[in-house]
C-alpha cells in the first residue's frame, strides 16, 4: 500500500515538473512533424543558462546576496525574448521551462524571436522601493554581457512592472553609454513603451476566448466565466469579460476566491484590490481556489500559477472551455482527461501570447523611432491572434491531436527549420 502511494506521488511529481512535461510535449511534437532525434536534443534545453549572484545593500545597511537567472533557449530565428520575474519560488528548472515556452509562443504568433526568461529569488512584497531599484540595477549589471536589443530583450513578468523595466533600461544605457530603449520592453510610455502593453496578455486571452466560444457555439454575452487569479492578466481579463456582457461568477487571488451566480461587481473589486492583485481578504464568505476551479461555468480561465488542474481534479472541471492565461496551469495527464471529456482546452503558449506580441510591437517601434496609436496596436494584435488560434485549431483537427500538442507542433516548426537552414542540425 505504501509502495503504491509512493509510486503515485512520484508520478504526480513528474507530471508537475514543468521542465520535464514541456520536454515531453516538445519531443512528441517533433516526432509528429518527422524531425530526427538530434533536433530534440538541441531544443530540449536552453542553449545558454546564466546564474548570477547580486549583492544588494539593504535599507538597514546590511548586504544581502540574491540569486538570479537568465535562460536563452534558442536564437536560431532571432534574438531571444522573455520576461523577468521576482518571486521567492523562482528555480533554475522553472526559468528553463519558461524560456522554452517563450520560444513556442514566438513560433505560434510568427515573431522573429527565440525564447528567453529571467528570474530572481526574492520577495518584492518585503522590499522597499529603493531596495527593489538596487536589485533591478544589480541584475542588469550581472547579465549585461549576454543581453541587448539584438541579443536578448527582457520584459516584465511576475511581480515586475514598468518602473522596474525603466530602472533596468537606465542601467543598461549607462553600461552601453548609449540610450537603448530597445533593450527592454514593458517600459513606461515616456521612455519608449507601447500603447496596449499593460493589457496585452489579457487582450490576447480575450481574443482566444472569443474564437473558442465560436468553435463551441457559445454566445459570450451572458456566458458564465470563472477567472482564477486577479493579478495583471486576471483582473484585466475579468474586466474585458464583464464589459463584453459575460457574467464573471468567480474570481480568486492567493488568499481565496469569491463566487456569485448572478455575477460579481468587477469594477468594485478592481477599485478595492491592492497593488499585488489581492482583494478577497476584505470578504468573509470566501471559497478555496480548488472550489473555484470546480464551479459550474461555461468558460474557466486559470490565470494564477502552474499545476492547478491535475489528474486529481480534472474530472471535476465543469466548464465547456478552459483557456490558460497562466503558465502551465494544467498538467499533461489533466490535458488528456479534459480533451477526452470534450472540453476545449486553449493552451498557455497560444492564449497568453498577446504579451510577447505587443512586446514585439514595442521593440519594432523603438527600432524605427515611430510610435503607433492604441487602436493600431489592438488591430494588429487581433489579426495575429485570430490567425494563430485558427492555425492551431486546424492543426488539432487535421492531425487529430489535442490543442496543446497542436500548439507545440506549430510553435516548434519555425525554430527547427531555422536550426536546419543554419546548418546546426
Amino acid at each position: 500500500m505504501v509502495a503504491e502511494k509512493d509510486k503515485a506521488n512520484h508520478q504526480e511529481s513528474e507530471q508537475n515538473d514543468v521542465l520535464k512535461s514541456t520536454q515531453t510535449v516538445i519531443h512528441h511534437a517533433l516526432d509528429k512533424l518527422g524531425y530526427p532525434e538530434e533536433v530534440y536534443e538541441l531544443l530540449k534545453e536552453p542553449v545558454r543558462m546564466l546564474t548570477v549572484k547580486i549583492p544588494v545593500r539593504m535599507d538597514d545597511g546590511k548586504v544581502k546576496v540574491f540569486t538570479g537567472y537568465r535562460a536563452q533557449h534558442n536564437d536560431a530565428v532571432g534574438p531571444t525574448k522573455g520576461g523577468i520575474r521576482f518571486h521567492p519560488n523562482v528555480t533554475e528548472k522553472e526559468v528553463k521551462a519558461l524560456s522554452i515556452w517563450m520560444s513556442l509562443k514566438c513560433g505560434i504568433v510568427d515573431l522573429p524571436y527565440g525564447g528567453g526568461k529571467g528570474g530572481i529569488i526574492c520577495d518584492p512584497r518585503d522590499m522597499s522601493f529603493r531596495e527593489l531599484e538596487r536589485l533591478s540595477r544589480g541584475y542588469v549589471r550581472a547579465i549585461s554581457q549576454i543581453v541587448g536589443p539584438a541579443k536578448d530583450i527582457p520584459a516584465p513578468d511576475v511581480f515586475t512592472n514598468s518602473q522596474i523595466m525603466a530602472w533596468m533600461m537606465d542601467e543598461y544605457s549607462r553600461i552601453d553609454e548609449y540610450n537603448s530603449p530597445g533593450f527592454i520592453t514593458g517600459k513606461p510610455l515616456v521612455l519608449g513603451g507601447s500603447h496596449g502593453r499593460e493589457t496585452a496578455t489579457a487582450k490576447g486571452v480575450t481574443i482566444c476566448i472569443h474564437e473558442a466560444a465560436k468553435k463551441k457555439g457559445i454566445k459570450l454575452e451572458g456566458a458564465r466565466v470563472v477567472v482564477q487569479g486577479f493579478g495583471n492578466a486576471g483582473s484585466f481579463l475579468a474586466k474585458f469579460m464583464h464589459d463584453a456582457g459575460a457574467k464573471v461568477i468567480g474570481i480568486s487571488d492567493a488568499y481565496g476566491g469569491l463566487h456569485d451566480e448572478d455575477g460579481l461587481d468587477i469594477d468594485y473589486l478592481l477599485d478595492r484590490r491592492d497593488s499585488f492583485g489581492t482583494v478577497t481578504k476584505l470578504f468573509n464568505n470566501t471559497i478555496t481556489n480548488q472550489e473555484l476551479l470546480e464551479l459550474d461555468c461555461d468558460i474557466l480561465v486559470p490565470a494564477a500559477i502552474e499545476n492547478q488542474i491535475t489528474e486529481r481534479n480534472a474530472n471535476n472541471i465543469r466548464a465547456s472551455i478552459v483557456v490558460e492565461a497562466a503558465n502551465g496551469p494544467t498538467t499533461l495527464e489533466a490535458t488528456k482527461i479534459l480533451t477526452e471529456r470534450g472540453i476545449l482546452l486553449v493552451p498557455d503558449v497560444l492564449a497568453s501570447s498577446g504579451g510577447v506580441t505587443v512586446s514585439y510591437f514595442e521593440w519594432v517601434q523603438n527600432n524605427q523611432g515611430y510610435y503607433w496609436t492604441e487602436e493600431e496596436v489592438e488591430e494588429k494584435l487581433e489579426k495575429i491572434l485570430i490567425n494563430s488560434f485558427n492555425n492551431v485549431y486546424e492543426t488539432s483537427q487535421t492531425r487529430r491531436v489535442d490543442m496543446r500538442l497542436a500548439a507545440y507542433m506549430v510553435g516548434v516548426r519555425k525554430m527547427a527549420e531555422a536550426c536546419r537552414f543554419r546548418g546546426w542540425i
